[in-house]
C-alpha cells in the first residue's frame, strides 16, 4: 500500500484528472437520440444485459457517443458482476497486468493508472499478475465513476418482439417487470450463450449433493476432509482441486482424457490487433479454418494454475483416462467414477467437480426463447469442407458486424436484429473479444457503433427534422444580422 497517501485520496486524484481528461475530449457527447414513447411508456434506447466488464465496455462506448437512455440488468448484487469474486477460482486473472481493459482509450481510465492511484507506483512495479478482486474492485470503480446506471438483482426473464421493439420481462426484487427497448445488448459471459456444459454420463440428480459443475457455487469448507474427483484438465478443473485442498479436502484427484496436456496457448498468439480488430473482415471459410484449429489446438492451463495445486500434497493427476460413467453409491454415499484408458477400473470419490466447461446452444437460453427457432447459427450459412466439421462449433450463432443476431430464415421476426451476443456465443463470429480482457475494449466499441448507426437510420426523419429546426444566428451581434 502507499504509505504517503490514503487509497481514497489517491483515487479522488484520479478522479479529478478523469473529469479534466472528459471535459478536454468532450465527453460524454450530448444526447442526440429523440425519445421514444410507446404507450405511454418511455422506450430505453439500449437495455444492457450484464454489469460486467463487456457490459461496462459496451455502455461506457453508448455514453460517449450520446447515447444516453441506457440502463444495464445484472442478477447479481452490487461488486459481485461477472465471475471474479464468485465461481472464478483462481488467485489472479491470467491476462497480464498490463492490459488496459474498458479504458475507451482513456489513460486515466486504465486498470494501470486505478491500481497506481490506490496502491502507489511500487506497488505496480511490484505486482505480478491482477488478484481477481481488484479486478473486481477496478469494474466497481468503472461503473461508479462513468455513472452507469446499473439495476442489481435483476434478471432477464424473457425477450420478445413487439412492434418494432423488444419487449424485456425482468425478475425484479420488487416482483416482475415489464419494459421497452430499441434494441438489447447480451452481454453474460461465458455461460450467456447456452449454459455450462454438463456430460451426459453424469447423472444430473448428483448435483448439487454430490457433484457440480467447476463453475457452480460450491461449499468448499464442506469437503474438509473428502476425497474429490475432478474431471477434465482445463484451467478450471486445476482451479477446483487446488481450492479444495486449500479448504482442507484430504485428496483431489484430476481425471483427463488427452495422454498429454496441451503445451501452447494459441490464445495468447491471437491476441494482438489482426484478431482482435480484422477477425470478421474474413469470410466465412478462413474463419471456419481458424475457429477448427483454435478449437483442436486447445489451450493448457496457467503454469501459475499447475504449480498451485502440485504443491498442495493431495493433489493427483491421471492422463488418458477418460472418465465413461459415473453412479451414485447408495443413499447419501460419495460417487463411483468408471474410467477407461490403459487401465479400466471404478473409484469412489466423496464428491464430484465436472470441469467441461461451456456449451453453446441458442435453443438453451431461455429469455431468447421466443428468437430461439430463428437464430441463424454458423452450420446454417457454411458447409464446412470434409475434415474439417466441428458440430459444437457449427451451434454457434452466426452474428453480423455489430454483434447483431441474423435470421435463419424469412420467416424470421424482424426484431431479430435489434438483439446484439456480446458474450461468448460471438466467438465463431468476432473472435475472443466478448469473452477475453484484451478485446474487451474493442468489443464495446464496435457494438455501440452499430447501434448508432442503427438508432440514425431509424430515427433519420427525427434527426432531420432537429437539425432544419437548429436556429442560433452566428452574425447577432454585427451589422449584417437580418431578422427573421
Amino acid at each position: 500500500m502507499n504509505q504517503t497517501l490514503r487509497p481514497e485520496a489517491g483515487l479522488a486524484a484520479l478522479e479529478a484528472r478523469l473529469r479534466r481528461d472528459l471535459e478536454m475530449l468532450q465527453l460524454p457527447a450530448k444526447d442526440w437520440v429523440p425519445a421514444l414513447h410507446r404507450g405511454g411508456e418511455r422506450v430505453l434506447d439500449v437495455a444492457i444485459i450484464g454489469a460486467g466488464m463487456c457490459g461496462i465496455a459496451a455502455a461506457g462506448a453508448l455514453l460517449f457517443r450520446g447515447v444516453s437512455h441506457i440502463r444495464l440488468f445484472d442478477a447479481a448484487a452490487p461488486g459481485e458482476e461477472g465471475p471474479w469474486v464468485t465461481v472464478a477460482r483462481m488467485d489472479t486473472l491470467r491476462s497480464p497486468k498490463t492490459l488496459p481493459g474498458p479504458c475507451f482509450g482513456i489513460p486515466s481510465l486504465t486498470f494501470r493508472a486505478f491500481f497506481e492511484a490506490r496502491e502507489g507506483a511500487a506497488a505496480w512495479e511490484a505486482l505480478y499478475k491482477i488478484p481477481n478482486a481488484v479486478w473486481q474492485d477496478y469494474l466497481s470503480w468503472l461503473i461508479r465513476v462513468l455513472g452507469l446506471p446499473v439495476a442489481h438483482r435483476t434478471r432477464l426473464v424473457a425477450l420478445a418482439p413487439e412492434e418494432g421493439l423488444l419487449r424485456l420481462t425482468l425478475d425484479t426484487p420488487e416482483g416482475p417487470r415489464r419494459l421497452l427497448a430499441r434494441r438489447a445488448v447480451l452481454a453474460t459471459g461465458r455461460a450467456g450463450a447456452g449454459g455450462l456444459a454438463w456430460p451426459g454420463f453424469v447423472p444430473r440428480d448428483l448435483r448439487p449433493a454430490r457433484a457440480a459443475h467447476a463453475y457452480d457455487p460450491i461449499d468448499f469448507a464442506r469437503l474438509a476432509g473428502r476425497s474429490l474427483g475432478v474431471i477434465g484438465g482445463g484451467a478450471a478443473a486445476w482451479d477446483n482441486a487446488a481450492t479444495a485442498l486449500e479448504h482442507g479436502a484430504a485428496s483431489a484427484t484430476l481425471y483427463v482424457r488427452r495422454a498429454e496436456l496441451p503445451q501452447i496457448n494459441k490464445g495468447r498468439g491471437s491476441a494482438g490487433p489482426a484478431y482482435l480488430q480484422g477477425w470478421d473482415a474474413l469470410d466465412a471459410e478462413r474463419r471456419w479454418q481458424l475457429i477448427a484449429y483454435l478449437h483442436d489446438m486447445q489451450a493448457p492451463p496457467p503454469h501459475e494454475t499447475v504449480h498451485r495445486a502440485l504443491r498442495q500434497p493431495g493433489f493427483r493427476i491421471e492422463l488418458g483416462t477418460p472418465v465413461e460413467a459415473v453412479r451414485g453409491e447408495g443413499p447419501g454415499g460419495g460417487v463411483v467414477l468408471s474410467l477407461g484408458g490403459a487401465r479400466p477400473r471404478e473409484v469412489r470419490h466423496d464428491f464430484l467437480v465436472v470441469g467441461t466447461g461451456f456449451r453453446v446452444d441458442m435453443d438453451a437460453v431461455p429469455e431468447l426463447a421466443a428468437f430461439a427457432p430463428h437464430i441463424a447459427r454458423w452450420g446454417d450459412r457454411y458447409r464446412p469442407p470434409p475434415g474439417l466439421s466441428r458440430p459444437e462449433m457449427e451451434a454457434f450463432p452466426f452474428l453480423g458486424p455489430g454483434f447483431e443476431l441474423t435470421p435463419r430464415g424469412p420467416e424470421a421476426p424482424p426484431e431479430l436484429g435489434l438483439i446484439h451476443l456480446v458474450n461468448h456465443g460471438a466467438f465463431a463470429s468476432h473472435g475472443s473479444i466478448a469473452s477475453d480482457i484484451p478485446g474487451v475494449a474493442e468489443a464495446g466499441e464496435r457494438v455501440a457503433r452499430a447501434i448508432l448507426r442503427g438508432l440514425v437510420q431509424a430515427e433519420w426523419p427525427a434527426i432531420r427534422a432537429a437539425l432544419e429546426a437548429f436556429d442560433e444566428p452566428e452574425l447577432a451581434t454585427t451589422p449584417f444580422f437580418v431578422p427573421r
